[in-house]
């Protein structure tokens, strides 16, 4: 366990520092940031002077080994716009996104998985043909255009859920979060409901493929043959046998939702963490920018992490050391 873990926090200490390398100076490509912080009739005196206060004069090898010293001591920058720390940005945003990938994660679970051992189970019937054809479908159709058509439907048609933003947030046990407000659950309906639609669309494959696998082996036969009611044979049997795929699945796309929920936060103007990442590259806030793609891929080495973990939990007879790949 302690050589496992020991191998694969040196495995994201070399990503992150590759991560770094690729991310700071393809940013440093992307447009000049004084161009957007100066004046439209500032002089040239005024541009150099903000290009000095940003350490933006200096060659870009100099900048970056300002960014290594700082980034080792925990400090990603100095947002241009915000003039404070890009981590401390990122994380006043990080609660609306937890909340709306949290939501989207359990609809997308509670909607797969059963509707995936449906397919699995009656595979030849007009349901479980039904339930694949709507899997493709989901997949098919771009997250942008579902939001807008929930939102035509039933924010502006319907008038029953509002069409963006938050909401208000209440606190429970110390904890602020619209998930405790009425009006902040209104509010994350539409959102959640974008962002699952593609994930429980890939669960119910996932799931369906492994339930047809599953009912297949000899032991389901027995388990049948000892006259085990069909319910303890999902519950016990067809559903464990079945986590591990939508495990690896679910923690894979959670990193994906968190990092990357930029078209769902921009469509319903939703203030989380994507929203902040496209202003910021429209800003040129090049210290945010760098300071998120970096926090997103230590959350995928963690999520990663822990979905190795679950393996070993789940079924004993995964061992860490197999789930590295060794």
């Amino acid at each position: 366990m302690l050589a496992f873990l020991f191998r694969r926090s040196w495995h994201a200490v070399i990503t992150l520092i590759v991560m770094a390398i690729v991310v700071f100076f393809a940013i440093h490509l992307i447009g000049n940031p004084v161009d957007v912080l100066a004046r439209p009739d500032a002089t040239p005196l005024e541009r150099a002077q903000i290009a000095r206060e940003l350490g933006l004069d200096q060659p870009i090898w100099v900048q970056f080994a300002v960014f290594l010293e700082n980034a080792v001591r925990g400090d990603l920058g100095v947002s241009f716009v915000y003039n404070r720390s890009a981590v401390d940005v990122i994380l006043e945003r990080i609660p609306a996104t937890a909340e709306l990938v949290i939501t989207a994660l359990i609809l997308s679970i509670s909607i797969g998985v059963p509707l995936g051992l449906i397919a699995g189970l009656w595979a030849d019937s007009w349901l479980g043909r039904a339930i694949m054809a709507g899997s493709t479908l989901g997949f098919s159709l771009p997250s942008f255009w579902i939001g807008l058509v929930l939102i035509l439907v039933f924010a502006v048609q319907l008038g029953w859920l509002p069409a963006g933003g938050r909401g208000m947030t209440s606190t429970f046990l110390g904890i602020e979060s619209a998930l405790f407000s009425y009006d902040g659950l209104k509010h994350l309906i539409l959102p959640a409901a974008t962002l699952a639609l593609h994930k429980a669309s890939l669960v119910i494959r996932v799931a369906q493929a492994g339930t047809r696998e599953v009912i297949r082996q000899d032991y389901i036969r027995f388990a049948r043959a000892k006259g085990l009611r069909q319910s303890r044979i999902l519950s016990t049997h067809v559903l464990k046998n079945i986590l591990l795929p939508v495990i690896t699945i679910v923690g894979l796309e959670l990193g994906s939702m968190i990092a990357f929920a930029v078209v769902t936060e921009t469509v319903f103007a939703y203030p989380g963490m994507g929203k902040l990442l496209i202003d910021s590259i429209n800003r040129l806030d090049r210290p945010v920018v760098v300071a998120y793609l970096m926090l997103a891929v230590l959350i995928f080495i963690v999520i990663n992490l822990a979905v190795d973990i679950l393996y070993a939990i789940v079924d004993p007879r995964v061992r860490l050391s197999e789930a590295s790949g060794q």
